[in-house]
């Protein structure tokens, strides 16, 4: 269930196991791919696993399993100060993102909603999401539990070509949303693409934004993220997050 297209007495009459709530960012991703992409991206992953969760039938061991996840809207802007050099990306302070992420997954609490998961699709978040995961789980005013997931860090062997604007995201963009893909850009991407993130020296990045070591903003090769290895991608992540999804559902929340 989807709760942008849900009335609230479908919300009200339903039984959800727990909720999903994307999180990603609008920021640059090189001239070939929109400045969406983290939140695409997370919300293409979300919904991907809350139909398959649905519709599973192998979890069967998963005994409190009994109705649906509910995915909610994306949270568009995010931690994403460091791409600031490139234009149209937005962002807010850390102490924003995280109230904001809380507050939204609170509202879910209220109504019996206990259970959520932060989907999320962009790197610059994923401290953030695990605070606020670990704030929301022991806060004493609620029942509330949460985990952060990104999915990137959820597709095996490929996770060791995340980049940015490089193969994996590109992939998975050419197999949700191929239309937003600047194809005619690609090889400028490649060309302007820096192999690796930051500049390092003993083990400490110096370079603060990502204009400093990119000079489009890509790191990694786009043109090595097909529309086949964007379906392989979906197909990782989701079911890594239905695994996650079914594990959240059984929790004892005794226990935390």
């Amino acid at each position: 269930m989807h709760l942008s297209d849900a009335t609230w007495t479908d919300v009200r009459d339903a039984t959800i196991d727990a909720a999903v709530i994307p999180v990603g960012s609008t920021e640059q991703h090189g001239p070939h791919a929109p400045l969406g992409t983290d939140a695409l991206n997370a919300a293409s992953v979300a919904t991907e696993a809350a139909d398959r969760y649905d519709t599973a039938d192998r979890y069967d061991a998963a005994e409190s399993r009994r109705g649906d996840v509910l995915v909610t809207p994306t949270i568009p802007v995010g931690i994403a100060e460091e791409h600031r050099g490139f234009d149209g990306t937005l962002w807010v302070s850390p102490d924003a993102f995280r109230a904001y992420v809380r507050e939204t997954a609170a509202s879910l609490v209220h109504h019996g909603i206990d259970r959520v998961v932060f989907a999320n699709g962009h790197g610059g978040n994923i401290d953030a999401l695990a605070e606020v995961a670990r704030r929301f789980s022991r806060d004493p005013d609620h029942d509330g539990y949460a985990v952060a997931f990104t999915w990137f860090d959820a597709v095996g062997e490929h996770a060791s070509e995340m980049g940015h604007g490089g193969p994996l995201e590109t992939a998975l963009l050419r197999a949700t949303h191929p239309e937003l893909v600047r194809e005619d850009r690609i090889e400028a991407a490649a060309a302007g693409a820096a192999d690796r993130w930051g500049e390092w020296v003993a083990g400490v990045n110096l370079a603060h934004d990502s204009d400093a070591f990119t000079d489009n903003g890509v790191i990694g090769d786009p043109r090595e993220g097909d529309r086949e290895r964007g379906e392989r991608l979906l197909d990782l992540a989701s079911d890594s997050l239905v695994d996650l999804l079914a594990a959240v559902v059984d929790r004892d929340l005794a226990e935390n």
